[in-house]
């Protein structure tokens, strides 16, 4: 049975929507007031909320914007009720992450298709959720063991050769055998540590709670991060004179850690796929409704098929290229991106170069 809290401050106005929806099979719960209301909702976790706007003290406004900042009521659908609807109001609900408008008065009927509609696109979401992890529980059984055993036989080749051979080895022998060791270990530790991040992230994916609880973040000053972390991806690439970084001062609704994982992923991608001597441009920057980070390169770039495909374990001409790793870089940077409310988007042909765009809204998401 699925739980219904109804806000509101005329008791008359409750008690009808409580028999309305107690006829359809729903459990009701009500409160007098905002105040009472997020108290209740914070110990009920309702499935459903529908709030009065206005009332005293706290309104309908206040009491879905303090719902929203709490991860364990983040998600609940909630419906506004007014009977003071205008544009500059909805749009004003909706900015806050209201789910849905009733204007008062309204019929039986209109209560119960937008508590249907409400409660069955929360429903469908957590279906396609549990899909996606279906699907990341399948792919990881099929790739990680391949994946993981490459760079790990490195190591154990290596550190072999050293166990059996140290007193034969010649000193810049040994040293280039650690440093081989060191390599495949760094890349052993990226494997897990983006499996782990992929894995996390689908999870949090699949609980509306936990998204909204993501989207709390912030990096205040963007630029620095930008400019820091581009610079040492280009000295691990040995090509800090081919780095060309335009960062405006603004922030981002993202996470340090996030945004700088997204950063990391995007032009480490660049200088691994182009060749040195060739520009790799990183751009920070506002746009007309968002934010724009943009990783511009001059290498081989990704065919229409390519763009299409990308996701999670999706490797491009790995047999040419010879890159280790899941392929899950791209598809984390992705991922983060598209769950903080924006979007990823690839430009570019088949041998000509690419730009990778991530776009956020100047807003944190509903």
């Amino acid at each position: 049975m699925k739980k219904i809290l109804v806000i509101d401050d005329e008791e008359w106005l409750r008690e009808m929507i409580q028999l309305a929806l107690r006829q359809r099979g729903y459990e009701v719960i009500e409160a007098p007031n905002g105040q009472e209301g997020i108290e209740k909702a914070r110990k009920e976790l309702p499935d459903l909320i529908l709030c009065d706007i206005n009332m005293e003290k706290v309104d309908g406004y206040l009491t879905l914007s303090a719902l929203r900042n709490e991860s364990p009521t983040a998600a609940i659908p909630f419906i506004l009720m007014t009977g003071l609807a205008n544009n500059d109001g909805m749009r004003h609900g909706m900015e806050l992450g209201a789910d849905d408008y009733l204007p008062k008065p309204f019929t039986t009927e209109a209560l119960y298709a937008a508590v249907d509609a409400r409660l069955k696109k929360a429903q469908t979401l957590r279906d396609e959720a549990e899909r996606n992890l279906v699907h990341l529980r399948d792919n990881i059984s099929l790739m990680m063991p391949h994946e993981l055993r490459t760079p790990l036989n490195g190591i154990l080749s290596n550190a072999e050769m050293l166990a059996t051979s140290a007193a034969t080895l010649k000193p810049d022998e040994l040293a280039e055998i650690c440093q081989e060791i060191f390599k495949s270990s760094q890349r052993l530790e990226r494997l897990v540590e983006n499996f782990l991040i992929y894995a996390q992230l689908e999870l949090i994916a699949a609980d509306p709670k936990n998204v909204n609880a993501l989207r709390i973040g912030k990096t205040e000053q963007a630029a620095p991060l930008v400019k820091k972390l581009a610079v040492k991806q280009a000295a691990q690439a040995n090509r800090p004179n081919d780095l060309i970084v335009e960062a405006a001062d603004i922030s981002v609704p993202m996470s340090e850690e996030y945004f700088s994982k997204v950063v990391n992923e995007l032009v480490q991608n660049a200088f691994k796929f182009s060749e040195s001597g060739s520009h790799v441009r990183v751009t920070l920057a506002g746009t007309f409704n968002g934010i724009s980070l943009s990783v511009t390169d001059q290498g081989r770039g990704f065919s229409t098929e390519q763009i299409r495909r990308i996701g999670a374990y999706a490797q491009f001409d790995r047999r040419m290229q010879d890159q280790q790793g899941l392929g899950l870089g791209l598809a984390i940077a992705k991922r983060l991106v598209e769950l903080h409310g924006g979007m990823l988007a690839i430009e570019g042909e088949k041998g000509a170069g690419a730009t990778v765009i991530a776009k956020f809204p100047k807003t944190k998401p509903a």
